[in-house]
């Protein structure tokens, strides 16, 4: 046996190394999610994304820790992890960016290239802030189309009105139908609606759920 191939192929780190290795990962984790929060531009925001972000940084790097240089680790690893499968869809490219972001970054702590991952992550950063100040077609600046179905004994446009005063700086209303059967007829309203804030879209959608006689409320975004 050769002691000293099988010497090399060992990758071992002290206790205190691990914790600064998954300390900088989460420094880095943090930066990331605040960076995705301050960015984002949809509707769905989710507050367990932004944790997902920071824990995946650093159990990427815990995990190029485990494998080292390790060949046999390695392909035990992926043999493991592909017993895993993932059902959620993400649906915004910006959500899958953020995800390789991270990746990347928690690779880089594992490996003990901290410099690289701080770096990695202010230009990173950076140049995704440049991209939106100059990004000329904001989203912020088109209207989305706000639904909403009440049933016709409780119908009051006046009751939602001060929802959509206190989130929305433009409301413009174009469309009401009746619908439903005759026993239980159902009016739908639609605006359209500019936010003061894009995350407020959420806060707006939960409000509105609340009031009584309103039994559904889609938003909707034409990204196209």
């Amino acid at each position: 046996m050769n002691w000293g191939t099988e010497h090399i192929l060992v990758f071992t780190l002290t206790p205190m190394e691990v914790v600064f290795h998954l300390s900088v990962a989460f420094l880095c984790g943090v930066f990331i999610s605040l960076l995705y929060r301050v960015t984002y531009r949809g509707v769905n925001y989710s507050a367990n994304y932004v944790v997902s972000i920071i824990m995946l940084t650093m159990i990427t790097a815990l995990v190029i820790m485990v494998i080292g240089n390790n060949l046999a680790r390695a392909f035990g690893l992926v043999g493991a992890m592909s017993i895993i499968r993932f059902r959620t869809a993400i649906k915004d490219t910006q959500d899958i960016m953020f995800i390789f972001f991270a990746l990347a970054i928690g690779l880089a702590c594992g490996a003990g290239m901290f410099l690289l991952a701080i770096i990695g992550s202010v230009f990173i950063g950076g140049g995704l802030w440049l991209a939106i100040a100059v990004n000329s077609e904001n989203p912020r600046s088109k209207p989305y189309l706000l639904q909403v179905y009440m049933l016709s004994q409780h119908v009051d446009e006046r009751a939602i009105i001060p929802s959509l005063e206190r989130y929305c700086k433009r409301v413009d209303m174009i469309n009401m139908k009746t619908l439903g059967e005759s026993d239980r007829p159902m009016v739908e309203l639609s605006y359209y609606v500019y936010f003061k804030r894009i995350q407020y879209g959420s806060n707006l959608l939960s409000e509105l759920n609340k009031l009584e006689g309103i039994q559904k409320v889609n938003l909707f975004f034409d990204e196209t």
